[in-house]
């Protein structure tokens, strides 16, 4: 028997697609890099005061790419089986934070990594302890936003 899937795919409202960049913490960069497509995966924080995602890295190819090509996008996904997931494509534009915005935004970073982690019922110290021995060893990160400018959302339920 043919089984046509198409059926069950759907679109998320903007409802949905918020709830999904909430609940999530790591997704998939993409950028271009001297006109190749990259894509790897980060953490975020989808604050939604700012309507930014938040992250932060260490100068490197993926910062320098930015600074040439700030269009960017970003996909996070949640399955729980093969016939039961929903997606979110963001695009957007890198910002990147200096002094005192980079500090305030790195503060909600974590804290809202850290609550998003109690809400699964993992301690995030560990997280975070990793992320400030970064900083303590003298690798102070880069704060960077996504400005989001628009979002898609699919889903497929069975």
């Amino acid at each position: 028997m043919k089984s046509n899937t198409s059926e069950h795919i759907g679109n998320l409202g903007d409802r949905e697609a918020r709830e999904v960049l909430r609940r999530n913490f790591i997704g998939s960069l993409a950028y271009l890099a001297q006109g190749a497509p990259h894509v790897l995966p980060i953490t975020y924080f989808y604050d939604e005061e700012s309507g930014f995602l938040i992250s932060y890295s260490s100068e490197g190819h993926k910062i320098r790419a930015m600074r040439e090509n700030p269009a960017v996008a970003l996909g996070v996904y949640e399955m729980d089986t093969g016939a039961r997931w929903k997606s979110v494509m963001v695009h957007g534009s890198y910002l990147e934070l200096s002094q005192i915005d980079a500090k305030t935004y790195l503060k909600r970073f974590s804290g809202g990594i850290r609550k998003i982690l109690a809400a699964r019922g993992v301690d995030g110290q560990a997280f975070i302890q990793d992320f400030s021995s970064k900083a303590r060893d003298g690798q102070i990160p880069l704060v960077y936003c996504i400005r989001i400018e628009d979002w898609t959302g699919k889903c497929r339920h069975s």
